[in-house]
């Protein structure tokens, strides 16, 4: 069995996934690199075939749901990073994510800091990143994180985990990882379920993803339908008291300037 598996999860014609395939090969050490979508295409095809890149498909409508378990399933490495087809990932991811592993054999959960790229340049996030570096601050108290009131602590707040930042350990948690119906909070609610099971959450604050916010992301529409905001507000609901989420909300919207 591999140790890490990249799933690049495809989805249409995104200018940027070659730019992703050729981080994810550049790195240090060897992991297994495979491609799912549900929107298969000739110029998908063209663009794994490039790299030697095995393809899967999923039948059926797309929804983010079932493409990211489908990707999981998929995933032949004892480790499995979802990789967004939009980001880039430091060369070192793999090489920091088997120190940890070697350093904490029940880490059951891996993930960094990252950093943003906004109009084709590398930025810092502001205020912003300040509070989800605050909140990840349990999760770098190493020899406590196997405790689930310290993993539970980290996303009491909010989610400050960068999805694509994440590598789980396949065979160690319960599949399938997202479940629900949501479009925008699944990555929230799927760490708030694995933070009650057994394994340890490590969160290395280096920057080993470069996290890209453009017209196209997915996080945008869902600001802008207001998926979001109506997501995160029943996910504060079920952690706070009414009174509570409607306050912490207030400050939690600042968050969304970050995709103006």
């Amino acid at each position: 069995m591999a140790f890490h598996t990249f799933v690049i999860c495809a989805y249409g014609r995104s200018p940027y996934l070659e730019a992703c395939i050729r981080s994810v090969k550049a790195q240090t050490v060897p992991t297994q690199i495979i491609c799912a979508t549900s929107t298969p295409s000739p110029w998908l095809e063209a663009m794994v075939g490039k790299y030697r890149i095995p393809l899967y498909v999923r039948e059926g409508k797309s929804n983010i749901r079932d493409d990211w378990n489908f990707a999981v399933e998929k995933a032949g490495g004892q480790f499995v990073t979802i990789a967004h087809q939009d980001d880039l990932y430091s060369r070192h991811y793999v090489e920091e994510l088997q120190k940890a592993c070697k350093r904490w054999p029940d880490m059951t959960v891996f993930m960094s800091d990252a950093v943003l790229i906004k109009q084709g340049k590398l930025t810092w996030g502001g205020a912003v990143e300040a509070v989800k570096k605050a909140l990840r601050l349990p999760w770098r108290l190493s020899f406590l994180c196997h405790i689930t009131a310290v993993k539970v602590s980290g996303l009491m707040l909010g989610n400050p985990v960068m999805c694509p930042s994440v590598s789980y350990r396949k065979r160690k948690l319960s599949m399938p990882l997202f479940s629900g119906t949501y479009d925008f909070v699944l990555d929230w609610e799927c760490m708030r379920k694995l933070a009650k099971e057994p394994g340890r959450f490590i969160c290395v604050e280096k920057p080993l993803l470069c996290y890209r916010v453009h017209d196209g992301a997915t996080t945008k529409a869902c600001i802008e339908d207001h998926r979001r905001e109506r997501e995160e507000r029943q996910m504060f609901e079920k952690i706070w008291p009414g009174w509570a989420a409607k306050a912490i909300m207030v400050l939690y919207r600042l968050a969304y300037r970050n995709y103006q």
